[in-house]
């Protein structure tokens, strides 16, 4: 039976109502009877009268799962371009629940959340998981190994966090925090697509003038380093290269723009670490092109090169004996 929201629940309804009106005007607004009879010719949850569709859409009464379900179901299959039955009717089953059980009706159980392999929804909206997840990461309150993230201030103290890591498993499960904290350290955190500073990396940073100088000026120390002690490693690192595929037209272009100039390739080709200093600067960059894949920046202005940043090379550096 249909139930009248408890005073606290109000909100809640409120989201869930709004949420089936925007399903009903993207299924084109089809009639309460339409809907009611379509649903009991066909193969969903439970039959609703057109009067109990009215109800649901027009946010009266908070009816049974079931009847949400149907509905849901329904509109999903008549929206253009079509929505996913599944996916829509497990969007609205935290909302349904949230009517019913509060703000930990809203949050999916540890199951749930390891099956739904995302922290939200595709709407772009805060959900009770991303919440949990961003107080959960203990990126905010350590200074993490400088191979694992960039370096920062935390922004809690551990006895903090340990306090706010019980008060999450008191109200929402030992085993949804330990799948969320196993998510969470294997990269998979709040705001990794956008870059956000709650994990391990800054994906998004750009350098700025001073500190690109500062970078290359790194690499070209590190390259000379490697040319010592590794005297085919030009060579190699050209043959890498050109295998490369994951090179963007572009830059292959410029490649081979700079090799049409017989002077800088005499330059590359004679490159030794005694003439390194007396080098041109078109030379240099050429060379850090043929043996650095990627350089970026994973620490703090202030720390030294080799903890600020990272060098990826074409041609792995092998480990020292």
């Amino acid at each position: 039976m249909a139930t009248s929201p408890n005073p606290e629940s109000h909100d809640a309804l409120r989201s869930l109502t709004t949420a089936l009106q925007e399903l009903h005007r993207a299924a084109g607004r089809p009639s309460y009877r339409r809907i009611s009879d379509s649903i009991k010719d066909g193969s969903y949850s439970a039959t609703v009268s057109h009067e109990g569709v009215r109800s649901a859409l027009k946010g009266l009464r908070t009816p049974r799962w079931e009847t949400i379900e149907s509905i849901v179901s329904f509109l999903a299959g008549s929206c253009r371009p079509l929505r996913d039955p599944a996916t829509e009717v497990a969007h609205f089953l935290p909302l349904w629940r949230a009517v019913k059980e509060g703000d930990v009706g809203a949050l999916k159980s540890a199951r749930e959340f390891v099956l739904a392999r995302s922290w939200g929804d595709d709407g772009g909206s805060w959900t009770p998981e991303m919440m949990a997840g961003v107080m959960i990461n203990p990126f905010n309150a350590v200074e993490l190994d400088p191979t694992l993230t960039s370096r920062h201030d935390p922004l809690i103290s551990e006895e903090e966090w340990v306090k706010l890591s019980l008060r999450l498993i008191e109200e929402f499960g030992a085993e949804f925090f330990l799948y969320a904290l196993l998510r969470i350290l294997k990269g998979e955190y709040v705001g990794e697509e956008k870059g956000s500073p709650f994990g391990y990396q800054f994906p998004g940073q750009e350098m700025d003038e001073g500190t690109a100088r500062e970078a290359f000026d790194f690499a070209c120390d590190q390259i000379v380093r490697r040319l010592r002690t590794e005297p085919n490693l030009l060579a190699r690192s050209i043959r890498a290269f050109y295998c490369d595929d994951s090179l963007d037209e572009e830059e292959r272009q410029e490649v081979t723009r700079a090799e049409s100039d017989p002077s800088l390739m005499r330059e590359v080709m004679t490159i030794s670490p005694e003439n390194w200093p007396e080098v041109s600067e078109e030379a240099r960059l050429l060379i850090f092109t043929y043996l650095v894949k990627e350089g970026r920046t994973v620490g703090r202005p202030g720390l030294p090169p080799e903890q600020r940043f990272l060098i990826t090379w074409r041609i792995p550096e092998l480990p020292d004996i």
